[in-house]
């Protein structure tokens, strides 16, 4: 305001309460962080970590029962610079804290896998480069996709949960020299188990480049000898009907397109109003299934293997598909994946306020 004189020493000084990036690396600060920090919270760390940034409603289905319980966790957090956030500009409205692993949980992470935090490969600008990144809400929507899932695992009765979420650089590290997939996922019932990849489509890219991402998918199919789903997800029905058209045709045209199984489905088709709505519902359309081209059944997550009867059940982690040296152990810039589904919430014996 005109009435007062703010000083240029007074913006570069740390918000009140939270501790400079230098404290935060001292052993002193860590130590202090060794008898507050929660499984649970470790767990955020290793998820941000593998999946870059998640927004505070993403944090809190995958791991809060309230959006309060979240809020004040997640800000004890920043306090603690285990975490950092940033707030993107929207034109209407106000646009979710996004979170990323801050310089204290990077710290925290590297420790309890015996590694440096350089061997984490992190940086803490480039972590918060994200925030600027063109690539923005596209991974946004595919953390959203997954955090959804976990979301109906924890609120729903049903026997059903997410047992594999891999991010798109740990996709890549597997199968980068062939395809680049948005992410992997697996989704266990009581009785079948279905694996996946996801191809995230935010309607920016041209619906023949989509189209001509099947080659390289036959390609892994061949070099691998596992016909592993391709599911694509889009943001309307319009532009799912356009898709299809773009993907049938590249489809039909592959060698052996029983060993790139395709199903779409529309963000469109979920009820906004529904207490936890998740790609597990009835929204998927096979694209070579005939029952489904004929009567536009959709099936739900689980009973998408019935759309391809000739589908082999997903191998056990770590005996097929690449993963098991990930799986068994850290290594320089290789983290084990963080398990999709928190851990259970144990109780905060130090008070909010006491730093």
């Amino acid at each position: 305001m005109i009435t007062t004189t703010t000083r240029q020493h007074t913006l570069r000084d740390h918000l009140p309460g939270r501790h400079t990036v230098r404290a935060a690396s001292s052993v002193e600060h860590q130590a202090m962080l060794a008898s507050r920090l929660t499984v649970r919270d470790k767990w955020l760390l290793a998820l941000l970590h593998e999946h870059r940034v998640l927004t505070s409603f993403q944090i809190q289905a995958a791991a809060f029962p309230s959006g309060r319980s979240a809020r004040q966790r997640v800000l004890d957090l920043y306090l603690w610079r285990a975490v950092s956030r940033f707030q993107p500009f929207q034109q209407l409205g106000s646009a979710p804290m996004h979170y990323v692993l801050g310089p204290a949980g990077a710290a925290v992470l590297a420790a309890e896998h015996g590694l440096e935090v350089k061997e984490l490969g992190y940086r803490h600008d480039r972590a918060m480069a994200i925030a600027h990144n063109q690539r923005l809400a596209h991974t946004v929507g595919v953390n959203d996709f997954f955090t959804s899932l976990i979301a109906r695992t924890r609120h729903t009765t049903a026997d059903e949960t997410v047992t594999a979420w891999w991010s798109e650089s740990r996709c890549s590290r597997h199968f980068g020299d062939l395809v680049i997939p948005d992410g992997y996922g697996r989704w266990r019932t009581r009785h079948r188990e279905v694996e996946w990849f996801l191809e995230f489509d935010t309607g920016t890219e041209s619906l023949t480049k989509v189209g001509h991402k099947l080659a390289g998918y036959a390609r892994l199919a061949e070099s691998t000898g596992i016909a592993t789903p391709l599911l694509v997800w889009l943001p309307t029905t319009r532009r799912e009907a356009g898709a299809r058209t773009a993907l049938a045709r590249v489809h039909t045209g592959l060698d052996d397109p029983r060993a790139v199984p395709v199903a779409t489905a529309a963000a469109d088709l979920l009820d906004p109003a529904a207490p936890h709505p998740s790609p597990a519902e009835a929204v998927w359309l096979p694209l070579t299934s005939a029952r489904a081209s004929r009567a536009g059944t959709r099936y739900t997550l689980a009973d998408l293997a019935d759309a391809w009867p000739g589908l082999t059940p997903p191998a056990e982690p770590g005996t097929e598909d690449g993963e098991g040296s990930d799986a068994a152990a850290a290594s320089p810039y290789r983290l084990p994946p963080p398990s999709p589904i928190p851990p259970r919430a144990t109780p905060n014996r130090i008070a909010r306020g006491e730093h």
